[in-house]
């Protein structure tokens, strides 16, 4: 088919062009993760409370060792966080917001939320803040935040959430009726790089209340702590630098940064401290050692919110620092700013550009490039749409900091951690040693990386930065990340979990978004996935039967019952989506290596044992076990999951969920120039399939236009039409917003007999009604952006090969005959409808206990997953990760080209 590439593939190769915008000047100059441009960027962060990393708890309880409460007071030992961070790539200094209205009872240097067991539906924040703005080098950035005037109500929040059952809505911060009348500052924040050793930090805040109200905006820079372990005594230091007209400074020294010099205009005053635990008040005064500063972490804290006027170091110098603006009185409407600029001081340039200058002239290239990425016939609306989705991408690259091995042994100078704890949690995954920058699922109930939803994020970014996607996918890959045994990691939590196989299915989106040319990408992800592919094979299909288990495979509460549990009496459950997802796994890894094999032969070989897996795996979808059981019900016309017992005796589970849709991904067009290009694999192929006749049925043929086009497929047509006719009915899959994840048909439930036990599941369109996997999620209805970009896909390929030509029913029963391709296009198109203003101005993705008005409609959210109903927004709140999805659409209309 078409070899033309989309139009945002397109317009992001132009990095080296004479015309290239400036941004796409620095993106090709910034091709390794230590690049001068990618040095520093909001890097820092969201939550470091409550990860696994901080956790040295017997119980394995992240969330109650490192509360809330102790991350003011408490040194952390693998990250940082704060509001709107900003720092190095190695993480070592950092620059971030704290704010005061004059009546909370703790500085806002963090974002607050609920964990996993006091929310009533998992952890959730209880903020509002959105990512407006971002380039990938991080020249410029910008982010805004939603600050009440009157005291946060931290108890309310836990109190009232902890009385509700999970068939209520969660309490959120607007239902205190606190942000009434508008009564809340916007804090306006700004990064912009007059080069990548000079940045420029401006923060604006603007009273939309009805009355005058206080204010203190106190930019905070602190080195991470190194130094309290027991590995490494050497301490950075900042200390009060001489002042220039109009500005006041530190200077911060570090033994691998060298000197940064940050100032502040004006005459704000400077607080200083010390980046370490405040001992005394965590576990009592009796054990403060002699040397402990007196001046620890929460020093800023004391003397801003609780008046003490010696709680800072009066010798103006440690390991943090504070520069501390008052404004008693803020006018309704009026704005106040604020301003930092952070240099190297061997790196300043001279003469140096005015704040402004910086700020105007890295605005207009964020609009050039922005510009150029997007189609030109992109609405304002989409456009909007499309770079909050990037900039959310932008803001959510944290840096990971996790070597295992330490974290199992503990530091020299710690307490040992509890027994056991060397065969507890991620103690098989004893080789990794991560201290990279990494896409996020979410910036606060997520930030950690989860490999399947990486593979999404990779897809929008490439349509920015190319180069960051690839490395991103290739970094989960890496001897310090992938198993000795070809596991990729799944999640902190647990690594050993296991994920969806997805990362071929990304790497192929990236390679032709990034125009087809990148062959040592793709060489190095095959070599990669030639590893990861036989531990799927050696663990995951323990009767060799071709049907694999996989487990949880990433969809929670999906099934019955908790498919990452063990199953009693010899049971095993073989998963449709498990073998769904492998046959996907089959054919990208088949039609890469084909790709390559078009210029060394060598990899013909490696396209053909892919395709032998395929057709196998294709062949076992129709009968497996003794009782030769299908996982395709004829009466039911649906691909089910299918428990088998120890004597090989077979139970349908007779769920229609996404799991029996997956099948439709394992489809690819075999392109015509195999035939001439790669004669050896087609040679094969026919001789294989004579010798195996019953394998040719996964090859459909298709005339179109006199031309002969062949499909591989994992479905026969006829289950083809079967499947598409119930995901294409408004009263089981199709939803005004795209695809749900369990059949509506189950509004009434469904129960289940199994033995002496009965279980059941129904139809829930928003959060889960569920304790499994936490709560914290849901896939008994609700619309999921990943899923839905793999059907998209696989629709539109189908439409392109076995399938042209076709015409189907949308909706199923409505009498209107469309393309396949006409299909893959409209839902895509309600999945990017969820972000577009209704009527009323709301956006239907806006979480329900979002308020209205002008000041809220304004901005789209990018949640976990959608209400299966009415598309509004649940779980976590910040998930431009894979949400972020809806910018590939909008760059790339009819996706990505066939070669």
């Amino acid at each position: 088919m078409s070899s033309d590439l989309p139009h945002a593939a397109a317009r992001a190769l132009e990095g080296t062009r004479d015309d290239a915008t400036a941004e796409h000047r620095r993106l090709a100059e910034s091709d390794d993760p230590k690049s001068a441009w990618r040095r520093w960027g909001p890097y820092v962060s969201a939550r470091q409370w409550g990860t696994v990393r901080e956790d040295y708890s017997a119980d394995g309880n992240a969330w109650a060792h490192f509360p809330f409460d102790h991350a003011h007071l408490r040194a952390y030992r693998w990250g940082e966080d704060g509001l709107a961070g900003l720092c190095d790539v190695e993480g070592f200094l950092n620059v971030g917001l704290a704010l005061w209205n004059g009546h909370d009872d703790r500085l806002k240097e963090r974002l607050f939320g609920l964990t996993n067991p006091q929310g009533n539906h998992g952890e959730d924040p209880k903020e509002y803040w959105w990512a407006l703005e971002g380039t990938p080098t991080h020249s410029y950035a910008t982010w805004l935040y939603r600050y009440p005037q009157a005291a946060y109500p931290y108890e309310e929040l836990v109190r009232v959430n902890a009385g509700r059952s999970v068939d209520e809505e969660e309490y959120e911060l607007a239902d205190t009726g606190i942000l009434e009348q508008d009564r809340f500052f916007d804090i306006h924040l700004t990064h912009a790089k007059a080069s990548p050793s000079d940045i420029c930090i401006e923060v604006t805040a603007t009273n939309h209340g009805p009355e005058a109200a206080p204010l203190h905006l106190i930019p905070q820079v602190w080195f991470r702590n190194t130094w309290s372990w027991g590995l490494d005594d050497r301490r950075p230091l900042i200390r009060r630098a001489q002042d220039e007209p109009g500005v006041v400074a530190v200077t911060a020294d570090h033994h691998e940064l060298g000197r940064i010099r940050v100032e502040a205009e004006g005459d704000p005053r400077i607080l200083f401290c010390e980046n370490e635990t405040n001992i005394a008040t965590l576990y009592g005064a009796d054990q403060v050692p002699a040397d402990h500063t007196p001046y620890p972490k929460d020093a800023v804290d004391r003397a801003v919110v609780h008046g003490q006027a010696d709680a800072c170091n009066p010798r103006e110098q440690g390991t943090k620092a504070a520069f501390w603006w008052v404004f008693d009185k803020v006018a309704p409407g009026e704005s106040v700013t604020v301003r930092l600029r952070m240099t190297e001081v061997d790196g300043r340039p001279d003469p140096t550009p005015t704040f402004d200058d910086v700020l105007r002239r890295r605005r207009e290239e964020c609009e050039e490039f922005y510009a150029r990425v997007l189609p030109e016939e992109t609405s304002a609306e989409d456009a909007l749409i499309a770079r909050r989705a990037f900039a959310g991408l932008q803001w959510g690259k944290q840096l990971y900091l996790y070597d295992v091995p330490r974290w199992l042994e503990g530091d020299p100078a710690m307490p040992p951690p509890p027994p056991g704890r060397e065969t507890g949690r991620n103690s098989h995954w004893k080789h990794v040693n991560l201290a990279e920058v990494i896409s996020m699922p979410d910036e606060w109930e997520y930030p950690w990386f989860a490999t399947w939803d990486l593979a999404f994020h990779c897809v929008p970014l490439a349509h920015v930065d190319p180069w960051f996607a690839k490395w991103q996918l290739l970094l989960m890959c890496r001897e310090w990340a992938m198993h000795p045994n070809g596991q990729l990691a799944a999640y902190e939590w647990n690594f050993s979990d296991v994920n969806p196989p997805v990362h071929p299915w990304a790497a192929w989106q990236v390679y032709a978004i990034d125009g087809c040319q990148d062959r040592s990408f793709l060489q190095r992800i095959v070599l990669k996935m030639l590893l990861n592919f036989p531990w799927w094979v050696n663990r995951k299909d323990s009767e060799g039967s071709n049907i694999f288990e996989g487990g949880f495979l990433g969809m929670d509460n999906v099934g019955l019952f908790d498919r990452s549990e063990q199953l009693p009496d010899g049971q095993r459950l073989e998963q449709a989506d498990a073998t769904a997802w492998m046959g996907m796994f089959c054919l990208k890894m088949l039609r890469m290596a084909m790709e390559l094999a078009r210029e060394d032969e060598a990899w013909d070989e490696v396209a053909t044992k892919f395709l032998v897996h395929f057709l196998a795996i294709s062949e076992a979808m129709d009968d497996i076990g003794t009782g030769h059981t299908s996982l395709w019900d004829p009466e039911d016309e649906f691909f089910h999951d299918v428990l088998v017992d120890d004597s090989g005796q077979a139970y349908r589970m007779p769920v229609r969920s996404m799991v029996g849709l997956l099948p439709l991904t394992g489809v690819s067009l075999v392109p015509n120039w195999t035939v001439y290009e790669l004669p050896d694999l087609t040679e094969f192929f026919d001789g294989w399939t004579r010798r195996r006749p019953e394998l040719a049925d996964a090859l459909l043929h298709t005339n179109h236009r006199g031309y002969s086009l062949r499909t591989l497929s994992m479905v026969t047509k006829e289950q083809w039409s079967a499947i598409v006719r119930r995901m294409l009915d408004e009263g089981e899959f199709l939803s005004p917003h795209g695809i749900r994840s369990l059949s509506a048909a189950h509004r009434e439930g469904l129960a289940v007999r199994l033995g002496d036990q009965e279980l059941s599941l129904a139809y829930v369109p928003g959060e889960s009604d569920s304790g499994m996997f936490g709560g914290n999620s849901n896939w008994r209805g609700p619309i999921w952006f990943p899923v839905n970009a793999l059907l998209v896909d696989a629709l539109r390929t189908y439409g392109r090969s076995a399938g042209v030509g076709t015409t189907v029913e949308m909706p199923t029963g409505s009498g209107r005959k469309i393309s396949v391709e006409e299909v893959a296009d409209e839902v895509q198109d309600r999945l990017v409808s969820l972000f577009r203003p209704g009527p009323d101005g709301r956006r239907p993705s806006t979480p329900r206990h979002h308020p209205s008005g002008e000041l809220w409609d304004a901005h789209p959210t990018f949640s976990e997953y959608f209400d299966g109903d009415d598309g509004s927004g649940l779980g976590a709140s910040h998930q431009t990760g894979w949400t972020a999805l809806v910018a590939h659409y909008i760059c790339a209309p009819r996706g990505i080209a066939n070669r």
